[in-house]
């Protein structure tokens, strides 16, 4: 029987997150998908995350639970109103209130100590430094850092057996060069959610940045948002 190595894969069940699962199982991987219940008010990306990893396949998806809320700070953790209608120009300014405090480096701790146990050697991230909000942990540097870090803290990189690389297939892609690529891949976007601020059957505001964005790559891939035509919102 032939070795088939494994990733972890960070899985929100939003656009970025499941086209890059979609990328690690086209690279070869026997793919683990990690998901976190961390206290967002959009419920409904556990939801599609769970048959995100059910449908594309995933040898295993935890959920696992951290409160965040306990800390607060931002729109997607307390009672902050989420912005709604900012222009992209706005979007480009500042850090905006939906940027969860040190999210990805929470969620790639829990990714690096799962990855040690499976003997996973590769971890996935959705991330984006182009069509984003301006969210620190979003970008390269950070990346590249966190990679640094994790191949001093694991036993097997201490011990020059394996070292660990963080993958980030999307970081220097536009939203439409991102949909463009699962497309290709044969992924079905309408059970994907991006938005912030969703409604209570799921369906999407429309109005948040991160709404506004994906409307924004579908539009210039020339496309209609399947998650629209799924909520008559066209």
């Amino acid at each position: 029987m032939s070795y088939i190595p494994k990733a972890v894969i960070l899985l929100s069940g939003g656009l970025d997150s499941t086209t890059t699962l979609g990328i690690a199982k086209a690279d070869g991987f026997e793919v683990y998908a990690l998901s976190f219940r961390y206290g967002q008010r959009h419920q409904v990306e556990l939801d599609n995350a769970t048959n995100v990893a059910k449908l594309m396949g995933v040898a295993k998806h935890i959920v696992l639970d951290i409160d965040l809320r306990l800390f607060g700070g931002s729109a997607l953790t307390s009672d902050i109103e989420v912005p709604k209608n900012r222009s992209i120009s706005d979007m480009d300014i500042g850090i905006p209130v939906t940027y969860v405090p040190a999210r990805n480096t929470i969620f790639l701790s829990f990714a690096l100590a799962w990855a040690e146990v499976l003997q996973a050697y590769n971890i996935y991230i959705g991330v984006n430094a182009l069509d984003y909000s301006g969210y620190p942990d979003c970008r390269p540097e950070f990346i590249n850092a966190y990679e640094n870090m994790a191949n001093l803290a694991t036993k097997s990189a201490v011990e020059g057996l394996k070292r660990i690389k963080i993958h980030t297939p999307l970081i220097e892609l536009t939203k439409s060069q991102i949909i463009k690529k699962g497309l290709a891949l044969d992924i079905d976007y309408s059970i994907t959610s991006s938005c912030y601020d969703p409604k209570a059957n799921g369906a999407p505001c429309r109005a948040c940045d991160s709404c506004q964005l994906r409307e924004k790559g579908f539009a210039e891939a020339g496309l209609v948002d399947p998650l629209n035509i799924k909520f008559n919102n066209v």
